[in-house]
């Protein structure tokens, strides 16, 4: 903090004698899967070269929160930074822009000798000078040498607090002093949209510590929370006065405040911003580090807590290497090696810290930026984060199950920090909590969480013809075991409509099918598939606690939906998606939009209640409809709807070929490649998996120009649409991530963890000699080299446990401390 400097003067280090005049660009590494804009680094970064307009069709972003806050960067240093809620309380403006890919907070830098100024990132000031830009989970760095000067950011967090903590290092790379300014600048919001706020924002300036502290008093979440921006640096000048920083008809590009002295002004009435400024000495071949921090705490103590601790490098570059080694942590619980690097990529590092960093904690990306909780939507997603943060898992399902109403439906979305949310007719969400919970227990072995006691919530029912109510329910006295607010959750969504299938209300998964049951009649095929999975494995549930009654009615239910698929959902060659309110079939031959539907003909397999000859005539047709070759993707419809006189809900308002309206849709794809394994064939399997991993559409100047977004997060929806054939659409906030995740390890790989139990039976290419996976079991170790694994088949392998033969496949697990191998063979 200011009250404590660094000394002037003293460089961290000397550098060679003989710097170029001109130095040459960052040196750009080796990279896998380099398309002339980026790759992936060794160590599975990725990093990008940009220079002025050389700049990747779309913003590439990285994603880094923990629990309580984080931010968005891109590869041209725009973003947005949140505390406690990414959608109520942002530090910073979110812009849903992709096309001017706006920053909302700044460091530039000002040779005071020359006048030159520049950004340390791209935007907004970078010029026509090369940036090296790295994106890793928990960091990013932008790194530029131009004039003699070399300047590497570093942006990351701290692990438990929501701070955002940015490390400069700038280097003398000449032979003359260089008196350097640096100024950094905030936009504030303290809300949800900085045109709602700027009025209402509170700024005031600390001489001691040299943060300027901000407030909004109006906000009724955060009315107590106080936001701060502080350096590591004396303070050369300071302002909160955003017109005053950037001029009259000024902006980010061209502030008028870094060609004059900042006036101090701080307060209200003023359009809130808060600009800092240091000065930095550097001698020949010097080197000077300081610290940027940008957060927010619950109370003026805790805010000035925060500025005491993290406003020194020392502390603030441990903080961000704690975050960097608790991600490796995790992510290395379970690596994969195998003769597929593209593969490996998104197993090892990139899919599971997209639903972690992203989808769970952060919630927020460029695409959308809720803060809320969807509640089918984070419970799938930590079905993927029972290896490396089970307790992660253990927590959510927990939360989810608080949202559940008395009468057994649930929240289809909720904010935490306030609980409102919307209490709706969709069909499907409350099924989840019992299907991620069998789930978690499976895996874990964990047993207590069925008996964790959790509170249930009121609100006034829905009326009629009401099909959702946003509100505020109230905590219910009324209390349960999560095993019980799943037997709830079954009994309130076994429906049966006129064909005896459950009632689709105003959506099931596909919420865009949102009218095709608006009058309480229409059925889903797709959720009769769902029901029967569930409804079975909580019968073994129910088995293992001495619920008799319940395992009876519920395997009763399950029969029963099969019966009404089988003689209600068959089209002839595949099976249909759903009736509407009047009978109508939905995704039958007979319709002239959408006559084949993904979910319903994968879920017959997933379910392993389909027929047998059905299952394979339907994946059949599937493979023959619904997947383009040409494009390497995989619808989740077609054709499109359009012009259909049938109103099947939202769904149609999206351009034909563009998102759930018969573009692929990731999640759904990822579940045709589950299908498409279980029914044991894993060369085809894995070709349909690495259709849809974005380093493959990647991997060359033409495919980034046509697929366009991030090459390392999975993309929500790839377009069909025949100006836009083969473009990603929504990344980084997608339920695809965690189960891109799964399917590769547990599906593709055949990793299933039983507790203490492991067995190995994968789906792969036969053409594989081998593959490794490696295992941190608590303190132990264990490496599993499956020898020609296409050839490997559950029940028939020889598995050896550090040389001794088992008696069958399962391999069990001792957390002993010490390094276990494993091999499996045909």
């Amino acid at each position: 903090a200011n009250f404590a400097p660094e000394p002037l003067g003293e460089p961290l280090h000397a550098l060679a004698d003989h710097p170029s005049p001109e130095p040459a660009p960052p040196t750009r590494e080796p990279l896998l899967f380099d398309n002339g804009f980026g790759g992936l680094a060794a160590n599975g970064d990725y990093q990008i070269q940009v220079r002025g307009d050389h700049l990747p069709p779309a913003p590439w972003l990285n994603v880094i929160a923990n629990p309580l806050g984080g931010f968005l960067v891109s590869e041209r240093g725009a973003g947005a930074a949140w505390a406690g809620s990414s959608q109520f309380y942002r530090l910073t403006p979110w812009h849903n822009d992709p096309v001017s890919d706006p920053p909302s907070d700044v460091i530039y830098l000002r040779d005071a000798h020359t006048g030159t100024a520049w950004s340390a990132t791209p935007a907004p000031l970078g010029g026509d000078v090369s940036y090296v830009v790295r994106h890793a989970p928990g960091r990013s760095t932008f790194e530029r040498e131009y004039d003699g000067i070399r300047t590497l950011l570093t942006l990351g967090i701290a692990p438990d607090r929501p701070v955002k903590l940015t490390r400069l290092r700038v280097t003398n790379l000449g032979h003359t002093p260089r008196r350097i300014e640096v100024t950094s600048y905030v936009e504030w919001v303290l809300g949800a949209l900085r045109e709602h706020t700027q009025h209402q924002v509170h700024t005031t300036f600390d001489g001691t510590s040299g943060a300027i502290f901000a407030c909004n008093f109006f906000n009724p979440s955060f009315a107590g929370w106080v936001a701060y921006s502080a350096m590591s640096q004396p303070l050369s000048g300071h302002t909160a006065d955003r017109r005053e920083f950037l001029g009259r008809h000024g902006g980010v590009e061209h502030p008028a405040g870094l060609e004059k002295s900042l006036a101090g002004t701080t307060g209200g009435a003023i359009d809130p911003c808060a600009a800092l400024r240091c000065v930095l000495e550097l001698a020949p071949g010097s080197e000077r580090e300081l610290v940027v921090i940008l957060g927010a705490a619950d109370s003026e103590a805790a805010a000035a807590r925060d500025v005491a601790e993290y406003a020194n490098v020392a502390r603030a570059t441990a903080a961000m290497d704690e975050t960097v080694a608790q991600w490796e942590s995790r992510l290395s619980t379970i690596s994969v090696h195998t003769p597929e690097p593209a593969f490996d990529a998104m197993v090892n590092r990139w899919s599971l810290y997209q639903a972690l960093a992203c989808r769970m904690w952060g919630r927020s990306a460029l695409y959308q930026s809720s803060g809320a909780y969807g509640f089918r939507d984070q419970l799938q997603d930590s079905m993927a984060f029972v290896y490396a943060a089970p307790a992660v898992a253990r927590e959510h399902i927990l939360r989810a199950a608080s949202r559940q109403f008395v009468e057994g439906d649930v929240q289809h979305w909720w904010h935490p920090e306030s609980g409102r949310g919307v209490r709706t007719r969709f069909s499907d969400d409350l099924v989840f909590l019992p299907y991620v919970v069998d789930h978690y227990v499976s895996v874990t072995g964990d047993l207590t969480v069925l008996d964790e006691i959790v509170p249930f919530i009121t609100m006034r029912a829905l009326e009629p013809d009401e099909h959702e109510l946003y509100d505020l329910p109230q905590v219910s006295d009324e209390q349960a075991t999560v095993y019980d607010h799943c037997v709830r959750a079954l009994r309130k969504a076994c429906t049966q409509g006129q064909h005896g299938l459950p009632l689709i209300g105003i959506g099931d998964w596909n919420d865009g099918m949102n009218r095709v049951g608006i009058e309480g009649k229409g059925e889903s095929v797709w959720l009769a598939w769902f029901l029967i999975t569930t409804l079975r494995a909580f019968a073994e549930r129910a088995e293992a606690r001495g619920d008799a009654d319940f395992a009876l009615e519920s395997r009763a239910r399950a029969n029963a939906y099969v019966d009404a698929v089988e003689a209600h959902g068959w089209d002839g060659a595949w099976y249909r998606r759903a009736y509407f309110d009047d009978g109508t079939p939905l995704g039958s031959a007979e319709n002239d939009e959408c006559r084949i539907d993904a979910i319903a003909q994968s879920w017959s397999v997933i379910s392993g209640a389909g027929d047998p000859v059905r299952q394979a005539q339907a994946m059949a047709s599937l493979e023959k409809h619904l997947v383009r070759e040409d494009a390497r993707l995989l619808m989740l419809l077609t054709p499109a709807f359009d012009k259909t006189p049938k109103d099947p809900g939202y769904i149609k308002g999206y351009l034909p070929g563009v998102r759930e309206n018969g573009a692929q849709y990731t999640h759904a794809a990822l579940w045709s490649v589950l299908a498409t394994a279980r029914l044991g064939n894993g060369d085809r399997a894995f070709e349909l998996y690495q259709m849809l991993n974005p380093l493959t559409h990647t991997d060359s100047p033409e495919g980034v120009a046509t697929y366009k977004v991030e090459p390392y997060v999975v993309a929500a929806d790839v377009y069909t649409s025949p100006a836009h054939l083969g473009r990603g659409g929504w990344t980084w906030y997608t339920g695809s991530a965690s189960w891109m995740y799964r399917v590769g390890l547990e599906t593709i790989l055949g990793f299933t963890l039983r507790g203490d139990t492991l067995i190995v039976d994968p789906r792969v290419p036969r053409s594989w000699p081998e593959y490794t996976i490696v295992y941190r079991y608590g303190g132990s170790t264990y490496t599993i080299v499956v020898h020609e694994p296409g050839a490997v088949r559950a029940g028939q392998a020889e598995v050896t446990l550090d040389g001794v033969r088992l008696g069958d496949q399962a391999i069990p697990l001792a957390d002993d401390g010490k390094q276990h191998r494993v091999d499996v063979r045909p």
